[in-house]
């Protein structure tokens, strides 16, 4: 677990906050996101905060969007609270490590089938969405967050939760993760494609370790989908079943995205999991406030 701060909150609620879910100093995370516990003990949660600097009141309209929905693959939200000054919302904890931990634990860029796996859960994740009419606009490294059963897309609404209204007002959340559609840069509201355009770059980081890599640097097998999701033409990016099925040819839809069902993961990012978890079961509350 990452070490608290002398800045971070010690309680948020009715929550008392254990440690860091992001490694510090980490770049691109539209949340502030804490490991914690009711103060009887008898709950452990992923706790989430608005962005330094962000508009509370945008986060938290988001967050209570996040509440209501109950499509597959999307990381649940259980409970909203707070003030307008100081909004959060809760989830039940389950070991999970963002992207760009999942990449440190391995070591490296991920082995293409895992690539394959995760985009195409994502992809299904966001089909299931899109026919419905809702817009993630929050997809990005940090956002994924990989579980034994796969990974599920936090982050709901991140990006319009930072009201982009140009490359100038841009926040360097998105431009440090190469997620930000150039239509999107561009001041137009996110949209499905917009989606594709950062599912595209999620891949293109899993492969690499890059946020924008060349199209060379891509797994040649991986290079042709991804490419056509980055492209900068929004009416030529695939929909996400199209990805889907390239990635995962023959893939049942709707077998993969909210799994329960484990799912195989590279040694140490399993270990990485499993250290998490015993570390978040041996941490104990705090016997006085910081």
């Amino acid at each position: 677990m990452e070490r608290l701060r002398q800045d971070d909150p010690a309680r948020i609620g009715d929550f008392v906050t254990l440690a860091r879910l992001d490694a510090d100093g980490s770049r691109g995370v539209p949340e502030r996101r804490y490991l914690a516990r009711s103060a009887d003990g008898g709950r452990t949660v992923l706790v989430c905060l608005p962005p330094a600097g962000g508009d509370p009141a945008r986060w938290a309209a988001e967050a209570q969007q996040a509440a209501r929905l109950t499509q597959p693959g999307f990381w649940p939200v259980v409970e909203c609270g707070g003030t307008s000054a100081f909004p959060w919302y809760a989830s039940p904890y389950r070991p999970a490590l963002p992207l760009p931990a999942v990449l440190a634990a391995h070591g490296g860029p991920l082995p293409e089938p895992l690539v394959r796996m995760l985009g195409g859960t994502l992809a299904e994740a966001l089909a299931s969405a899109h026919v419905l009419g809702i817009v993630h606009g929050g997809v990005c490294p940090a956002g994924v967050l990989l579980t034994a059963c796969g990974p599920f897309l936090g982050c709901f609404g991140a990006m319009r939760a930072t009201a982009v209204a140009g490359a100038s007002a841009t926040p360097a959340t998105w431009l440090d993760t190469g997620c930000l559609a150039p239509e999107l840069a561009a001041g137009a509201p996110v949209d499905r494609a917009g989606d594709v355009y950062a599912l595209g770059a999620v891949l293109a980081y899993a492969a690499t370790g890059h946020t924008v890599p060349e199209r060379q640097e891509i797994p040649a097998g991986l290079r042709d989908i991804v490419t056509a999701c980055r492209s900068r033409d929004a009416d030529r990016r695939p929909e996400p079943a199209r990805v889907l099925a390239e990635l995962l040819p023959g893939a049942a839809y709707g077998a993969l995205a909210g799994s329960t069902e484990p799912v195989s993961l590279p040694g140490r990012v399993v270990a990485a999991l499993s250290r998490q978890s015993a570390e978040v079961l041996a941490a104990a509350l705090p016997t006085q406030e910081r």
